[in-house]
């Protein structure tokens, strides 16, 4: 594909905003944006215990859309959901990118490692597959909450023993800069700018939990709409209602992110704002803390642990 400064100048401004960067960097990430267009990241992108919800959110994203993404910027060597190859063809394209190496490995789902069998590559596990994939690797991403948590797979009574990626690179010996992008889905923006971040050669700083602190730096409590009827006490009894979803399970005093002013499908709205609330699917305890149920009703006390 050509490509015009234009263009470039474009792009930079949409991810400088996203990554909520002063508009003077619009020039250098334009330029690293350039040297990106040119060099072409290689990314490799690989599913465990998944329902695939983080690749069919990463469709939604908007400028860059998917189509700029991965003719511009990157080159998608291969996609279990996306890619044409099947079988024994899908399995050499694996195997050829690993042995050129250098490429990003991302990682959508949870490994079962107490139950191998349950996701496998062909006749690989797919643990097995992670590991030799990683090692090849530049960086890896975890994408979603079950390849950064857990998530649902590593709930309660689940007999897969579902694990994080990391725990699993970690218990192999395999050290890779590694960037956490929780989310249930993820966010397709989170995805993007993560991807955009290192195919332009910058390294996102991230938090404690090695989430990037530009998506996940604070509360979603803290910028809710919704915060002064917390303040005031004023709390809904069924979702829908006026005022504060907290009495009814919302999880935004313990969940990093930055639904409240990014939104969801382009911005028009997200979870809070349509009267539910928010379950904390990007907290590293989604779905495991039995504490936090998806929707609590008539809860007489504030409990805010």
């Amino acid at each position: 594909m050509r490509m015009n400064r234009r263009r470039f100048l474009r792009d930079a401004a949409v991810l400088t905003a996203g990554m909520g960067l002063a508009p003077a960097w619009v020039p250098r990430v334009a330029e690293a944006l350039e040297r990106a267009g040119r060099e072409r990241l290689a990314v490799l992108w690989i599913q465990g215990q998944s329902c695939s919800g983080c690749s069919v959110s990463l469709l939604n994203t908007e400028r860059p859309g998917p189509a700029e993404l991965l003719t511009r910027y990157v080159s998608l060597w291969f996609h279990p959901t996306l890619s044409a190859a099947t079988g024994e063809r899908a399995r050499q394209v694996v195997d050829r990118a690993v042995e050129a190496g250098g490429y990003v490995l991302a990682v959508e789902g949870s490994v079962p490692v107490g139950m191998p069998l349950a996701c496998t590559v062909g006749d690989d596990t797919f643990d097995r597959v992670l590991v030799r994939t990683a090692r090849r690797a530049r960086a890896v991403l975890s994408v979603g909450t079950c390849a950064s948590f857990g998530g649902i797979p590593a709930a309660r009574s689940n007999p897969t023993g579902a694990r994080a990626v990391a725990d699993v690179l970690a218990d192999a010996g395999v050290r890779r800069p590694l960037v956490r992008i929780p989310g249930c889905p993820a966010h397709p923006y989170w995805v993007v700018g993560s991807v955009l971040y290192v195919a332009a050669g910058l390294s996102p700083a991230l938090d404690e939990k090695g989430r990037p602190a530009v998506f996940f730096g604070r509360l979603v409590h803290d910028r809710c709409p919704r915060f002064p009827d917390y303040e005031r006490e004023h709390f809904a009894r069924f979702p829908g209602d006026e005022g504060c979803l907290f009495r009814v399970g919302c999880q935004g005093v313990v969940t990093h992110a930055d639904c409240p002013w990014r939104g969801w499908n382009g911005g028009t709205n997200w979870c809070v704002r349509a009267g539910a609330p928010c379950v904390g699917c990007a907290r590293p305890l989604f779905a495991r803390d039995p504490e936090y149920p998806f929707f609590r009703l008539h809860e007489d006390r504030i409990q805010t642990g």
